[in-house]
């Protein structure tokens, strides 16, 4: 269940920074949640999104796809799956 949260959180993030589409590939970006900073790239596939980084300080990675509204994916080494909207307000900055 924490993995949900932590990758829902990261989706979160990822919504509110980079709803508009971007057309060229961002850089690293980072927020913060109870005390963990995570840093990861966005990438736009044929698929979706690809979300991927890592969470510090213990550097916990993810992977997670969006496409369709719906996110999968895994989180420190644990499968998720949720939709984009439960993440929406899930993590603060």
């Amino acid at each position: 269940m924490l993995s949900k949260f932590v990758a829902a959180s990261a989706l979160s993030a990822f919504v509110a920074l980079v709803a508009p589409a971007q057309a060229e590939e961002a850089a690293k970006q980072r927020f913060t949640h109870e005390g963990y900073t995570y840093v990861y790239n966005v990438k736009d596939t044929k698929s979706g999104k690809v979300i991927s980084g890592r969470r510090f300080p213990d550097a916990v990675a993810f992977n997670l796809s969006v496409k369709d509204g719906k996110v999968s994916g895994v989180s420190g080494g644990q499968q998720v799956t949720f939709k984009v909207d439960e993440a929406r307000g899930a993590a603060s900055n």
